[in-house]
């Protein structure tokens, strides 16, 4: 499982990430989810449901849809009114780029680029992490959010084991920076 985590590495740019960019996305209370699926079964709609229990203001983008659970469900971020703290998008990673394109416009100050424990990019995307840089949009890159939620399943905690064993769990933003103090 440690070759397994290590290959997932090199997917995707996840070095930047911080765990002060972590802990800023979390304590955001307004978030918009984009890519929650209509199946209650997939992984995304259980991530917003699991927000939306834990007290978030979780609202859910999908363009094929215009409700999900009895909620409004919005086709694009810049739609929702007032607008949201904070993206976590869990699309496929080519559209991933739009969306970060959709958070700028509307004035979203943080970005969270899911990507779970089974490898691949996730909504990770090269171009949209730079677009994130250069309009000083907060990024959390190739994580998955159970990782740093509390009390959340045991595969999870197995999750962050092996990220932070193989050096992908975030640092300290020292750290990752790489100050040696």
């Amino acid at each position: 499982m440690p070759g397994f985590a290590a290959a997932e590495e090199k997917a995707v740019p996840t070095s930047t990430t911080t765990i002060q960019a972590v802990d800023g996305f979390l304590a955001l209370k307004r978030l918009a989810v984009v890519g929650v699926s209509r199946d209650p079964k997939h992984f995304s709609y259980v991530l917003w449901q699991e927000l939306r229990q834990r007290r978030y203001e979780a609202i859910p983008v999908n363009p094929n849809a215009t409700e999900i659970d009895g909620q409004r469900c919005y086709a694009r971020v810049q739609e929702i009114q007032p607008p949201v703290e904070g993206v976590l998008v869990m699309t496929p990673a080519r559209a991933t780029a739009q969306v970060v394109r959709d958070c700028v416009e509307a004035g979203v100050g943080h970005v969270w680029m899911h990507r779970g424990a089974g490898g691949g990019a996730g909504a990770v995307d090269p171009a949209a992490v730079q677009l994130c840089e250069e309009h000083g949009i907060e990024l959390v890159a190739g994580q998955c959010p159970y990782m740093f939620l509390p009390s959340t399943p045991f595969f999870h905690s197995v999750h962050r084991f092996f990220r932070k064993i193989t050096g992908g769990y975030p640092q300290e933003a020292r750290a990752a920076a790489g100050d040696g103090r």
